[in-house]
């Protein structure tokens, strides 16, 4: 006698808990209901585990996603903060495709630099297709997802600076010190742009934010990491000081984006209103993330003739 189960299309736990192993050599069914319709399928013969029978069960996920992925929520023509978010994926995505793929025609010393590139990239345009839903959703900025994709990026960025000067001698503890910095920076602005944002104290915040940030600069211009690039060669020291423009410049444009979109402004005068803090951010992590990795990727195309004569 066939063993019938009926599962709701829509929930697996309940097929989990009626599923009925056959236990005479006999086929089980499972009659799937959607929109009243019945689809049968005939699934193992004999006596298996539980796990390896409802295993299939799972397959039924994707049908159940289908609807939510088709359900795209268009992009207003005026909404210029969904559409840098949008951009800023898909750059980021090609970014870490091309920087995967180029790790294995890469030299061996560089291979992990380059593959950190597409790991900051590709954290980034993850957290970008979600903060693209979340502001389409509720039209509010995502401060706090934001700070969690700078949480995870900034610092791999500061692991760039260590690796590229390891070969001439870099310790751990430079890295630890570069580390702890970009988290400092990161912290304590977060207190100011999504604890109080609205209150005039986020200006302090801001500015003890930026010591984390004017600690980092000096290290990659006056500190180890510019001492230590020097020696390292000419195509890490040219590497470290291309990076170490994008940090001084390029990373100058997010406390344009904190004094924008704060009561506290700057020293506690609001400045920089009408701005969009969001569409500063997203120009910001793209060219900065990008450009970081391209530049890693230069040094590391430029360094390997070299390594192999």
């Amino acid at each position: 006698m066939l063993r019938h189960v009926r599962v709701s299309y829509f929930s697996f736990k309940q097929a989990l808990n009626s599923i009925e192993i056959a236990k005479q050599n006999k086929a089980v069914k499972i009659i799937l209901l959607k929109n009243s319709t019945f689809q049968t399928c005939n699934l193992f013969k004999g006596y298996y585990s539980l796990v390896k029978q409802t295993k299939l069960l799972f397959n039924l996920k994707p049908f159940i996603m289908y609807s939510k992925l088709l359900a795209i929520t268009p992009i207003a023509t005026n909404n210029y903060v969904a559409f840098t978010f949008f951009v800023g994926t898909m750059a980021m995505l090609a970014a870490s495709v091309f920087f995967f793929f180029e790790v294995s025609n890469t030299d061996k010393k560089w291979r992990t630099s380059v593959l950190i590139s597409g790991l900051i990239t590709f954290i980034a345009a993850v957290h970008y297709y979600y903060m693209r839903d979340y502001q389409l959703a509720t039209g509010e900025s995502p401060t706090f997802f934001r700070y969690v994709d700078w949480l995870l990026t900034v610092p791999l960025m500061c692991v760039e600076f260590f690796l590229i000067t390891k070969k001439a001698g870099a310790k751990v503890g430079l890295l630890w010190k570069l580390i702890a910095a970009s988290v400092f920076m990161l912290v304590t602005g977060y207190i100011g742009e999504g604890i109080y944002p609205t209150e005039k104290q986020s200006w302090i915040w801001g500015f003890i934010s930026s010591l984390g940030y004017f600690y980092i600069v000096y290290l990659i211009w006056f500190g180890e990491v510019a001492k230590l690039a020097q020696v390292a060669g000419p195509a890490v020291a040219k590497a470290n000081r291309t990076l170490a423009w994008f940090v001084l410049v390029g990373w100058a444009i997010y406390p344009i984006g904190y004094i924008a979109g704060t009561e506290g402004g700057l020293f506690g005068v609001r400045v920089l209103e009408g701005l969009s803090m969001d569409i500063i951010y997203n120009i910001g992590d793209a060219v900065n993330k990008i450009g970081f990795g391209l530049v890693i990727y230069v040094l590391a195309q430029s360094d390997e003739p070299k390594e192999k004569a």
